[in-house]
């Protein structure tokens, strides 16, 4: 499977609103690419553009090189899944997939193999009506792998999952990528997507902000800080001051924990040592995709709460 996403430019406005000011990004095949962003950053946009659900009113978005409307059989080359409450209620879950499947030319048999695909095979006669969000989230992604495609999105697939179904997706969601797919994942649940991209688009404002490996974006927000844990107590009283007079950035982050930066873990040990600040920990920072998340979007949100 060598297909891709491509998008180059894309500007979109609503009335007053500038939705896309020049998105451009890429989703190859064999990886999983995450696609994070704040409310109004244009993520939702973007995916309705690239799907023909919305018309750019500049630049392009190409699945395998070709605009989706092109596609004579387009579930046969890109899966997707927008909104898992786009169904009818009343059909069952199989008489649903059967509907697309007729739409695209498939066999019958597909609508059984896409449900055992999800789990969704002992209630394959039930109506989807009746179904949780769970389990609308896996009749979504059954319908978006009947063509059995090569490029994937998915958008916040992990709603409404409960903590077997994370696990099972978590897993899906690797497996569509190692079988050589180009797997594009809309979330706001950073942990998840830290455990399964290995690439992350981040947007904000209509434009990418970061488009970078996931292990090469951690590595720039750790910054070579330094993970100090002192004796309980300890870090605020004897721990801060020491290591502030050593010319070091320090941040109290709990009762036994700082983050410092400005200074090597070796320097970080000798100030402690002079200070007689006993420690158990001094470590490289670890930083988290949700913490790279926040600081890169920082400026690009929209609406803020104040804390009181």
């Amino acid at each position: 499977m060598t297909d891709s996403i491509i998008v180059d430019g894309l500007r979109k406005r609503f009335g007053s609103t500038l939705a896309l000011d020049g998105m451009s990004f890429t989703v190859p095949p064999g990886r999983v690419t995450g696609f994070v962003g704040p409310n109004g950053a244009g993520k939702s946009t973007t995916m309705r553009v690239v799907l023909g659900l919305d018309r750019a009113d500049a630049g392009t978005a190409l699945i395998g090189n070709r605009p989706y409307r092109t596609l004579d059989r387009p579930l046969c080359t890109v899966g997707s899944l927008l909104d898992a409450g786009a169904l009818q209620p009343s059909r069952t879950a199989r008489n649903h997939l059967l509907w697309l499947a007729h739409s695209q030319g498939l066999p019958a048999r597909r609508t059984d193999e896409v449900l055992d695909l999800v789990g969704l095979a002992s209630v394959a006669r039930t109506r989807a009506g009746g179904f949780s969000l769970g389990m609308r989230q896996r009749l979504g992604i059954a319908a978006a792998m009947l063509g059995d495609p090569s490029v994937v999105m998915l958008d916040e697939p992990f709603n409404g999952m409960d903590p077997e179904g994370i696990i099972w997706m978590r897993g899906f969601l690797r497996s569509l990528a190692a079988s050589g797919r180009a797997v594009l994942v809309s979330s706001h649940l950073m942990g998840e997507l830290q455990g399964i991209a290995d690439h992350v688009v981040v947007v904000g404002r209509g434009r990418v902000i970061a488009d970078a490996a996931v292990a090469d974006l951690l590595a720039s927000v750790a910054g070579g800080r330094v993970t100090v844990r002192t004796a309980e107590g300890r870090a605020v009283a004897e721990a801060a001051p020491a290591l502030r007079d050593a010319g070091a950035h320090v941040t109290v982050t709990g009762n036994d924990t700082l983050l410092v930066a400005g200074l090597p873990a070796e320097r970080v040990v000798n100030a402690l040592n002079r200070a007689g600040v006993p420690f158990s920990e001094v470590s490289a920072h670890r930083a988290t995709l949700e913490e790279a998340y926040l600081e890169l979007t920082r400026d690009a949100v929209e609406y803020q709460g104040v804390p009181r």
